[in-house]
């Protein structure tokens, strides 16, 4: 049977246990003040800091450096607490060798084919980093740059503020882009992202966030017995180099009908030829929903060996799922334990990939005088 959230806190609370990475006590229930600390240096000298929230029994380490998620603690139905997102302990791995563990991705998340598009007559060309084409945002997108933070209590609320600016022309964009992102945990321990942006020339931006899921707790093996549910009855077909071929393909009768509850390795292996080009799933589902002015229920995940749950809610039209296919064995995470394939998924809500070079996809355009807007909720559960 799954547990109320607040009867497995309280319950936690009552037996004292203590937050396993963030220290403290297990005074779940409420808020506190973000506390910062300083968690290593960039080769430039510029100091990278980490900042801990804690409220309604979720407990959050969120790093300067890209908006990095860095750990995320929960606790399962009996109570016990574990980080359920990968990461690095230190920043020289997550400037040398990160596979956007966390991150805030931008100016544009996902890929554009060939690095190129053509807005109101001109053609751009964006910095190349994933073979012939660029992916969350070239080479150094916002995700290997240092934010300014900003912590706040607001009512019951704790959160962060991040702040990034990117001059016109980084990674061949146009326009100055002045992007702030609000992480909040609500005094039920929701996880709430906030994207706001503006610029002063017509651009295209598709923020997003990195973060890699076991709600089994990090490091603790495959998520393939993890069950998925996605709001979706169509997604984008992608080409060998997994950009999307502008087709929105029905998901009935394919390993992507996720409609309905089941474990993600049920179909991971029954060679559809959108998996065999992915090496599992690495595709945008568009969802029924579609644009909406406030965020909706698009997808679930649970684990049934610790019973945690995830469900997320956003008013974004895409939702891509990967499920961490290019996972070898060559990373360390924070318990100290090797990222293998599948050892964890993204769930990463967004505009649809390549969106410029597809008129029939929702546009990403921004233009000066309007303001990007999105959210996406974290609901945790067990």
């Amino acid at each position: 049977m799954e547990l109320n959230r607040r009867t497995v806190i309280a319950g936690a609370a009552a037996a004292g246990l203590a937050a396993t990475t963030l220290g403290g006590t297990a005074e779940a229930a409420s808020g506190r003040k973000p506390r910062k600390e300083l968690f290593g240096t960039l080769a430039d000298g510029t100091k990278v800091y980490r900042w801990s929230l804690e409220n309604g029994g979720t407990r959050m380490k969120v790093l300067s450096y890209g908006g990095i998620v860095q750990t995320l603690e929960l606790p399962d139905r009996h109570g016990r607490y574990a980080n359920v997102v990968a990461g690095f302990d230190n920043v020289a791995d997550y400037v040398a060798k990160s596979p956007y563990f966390g991150a805030l991705i931008g100016r544009y998340g996902n890929r554009i084919g060939k690095g190129q598009f053509t807005l109101d007559g001109k053609s751009y060309q964006l910095s190349v980093n994933d073979g012939a084409n660029s992916l969350h945002g070239g080479a150094q997108g916002f995700d290997k740059h240092v934010w300014h933070v900003e912590p706040f209590t607001k009512g019951s609320d704790v959160g962060l503020s991040l702040h990034y600016t990117s001059v016109d022309g980084e990674m061949g964009y146009p326009g100055t882009l002045r992007a702030t992102v609000t992480y909040t945990l609500t005094r039920h321990g929701d996880w709430r992202i906030d994207y706001e942006a503006t610029t002063d020339k017509a651009t295209v931006v598709n923020l997003t966030s990195h973060v890699y899921w076991n709600l089994a707790g990090e490091g603790s093996g495959t998520i393939e017995d993890h069950e998925l549910t996605i709001a979706a009855s169509r997604y984008t077909p992608t080409d060998s180099g997994l950009i999307p071929t502008g087709e929105l393909a029905k998901v009935a009768g394919t390993p992507f009908d996720f409609r309905h509850a089941k474990p993600i390795g049920r179909d991971i292996r029954a060679g559809h030829e959108q998996q065999v080009l992915a090496k599992g799933y690495d595709h945008n589902w568009a969802l029924d929903k579609g644009i909406t002015a406030r965020p909706e229920h698009v997808a679930t995940l649970r684990d049934p060996r610790s019973g945690r749950t995830l469900k997320i809610a956003t008013n974004e039209p895409g939702l891509q799922f990967y499920s961490g296919n290019f996972l070898d064995g060559t990373l360390t995470g924070t318990g100290g334990r090797t990222y293998r394939q599948g050892d964890a998924l993204c769930l990463e809500t967004q505009h649809f990939p390549d969106s410029p070079n597809h008129a029939n996809f929702p546009s990403t355009v921004l233009r000066p005088g309007q303001t990007y807007r999105t959210s996406t909720i974290h609901t945790f559960g067990a």
